[in-house]
């Protein structure tokens, strides 16, 4: 996959927090799996099936290219962007 990071390379941090609202019911399951994803941390979660998460760059993906994959998971209603910071 190319990558901002393969294209620009650099040794720039990226971390970035968002919102991720999942199907109702789907929670626990993709709680799981956002868990799992390198450089994604869930610091809070709703009953409504939000999760509050933070997100960082890896070796293989920049926190933006993490973030643009969040979409792409199946039952992801939505991911809000909250904060970015690149240094």
């Amino acid at each position: 996959m190319i990558t901002r990071r393969n294209l620009f390379g650099g040794d720039s941090v990226e971390i970035a927090s968002a919102i991720v609202h999942v199907l109702p019911g789907r929670a626990e399951a993709l709680g799981r799996r956002l868990a799992a994803l390198p450089g994604v941390d869930i610091h809070a979660r709703s009953d409504d099936g939000r999760f509050v998460v933070t997100v960082e760059d890896t070796a293989g993906a920049t926190a933006g290219d993490t973030l643009l994959g969040l979409h792409r998971i199946e039952d992801v209603l939505s991911v809000a962007l909250v904060s970015h910071y690149e240094a």
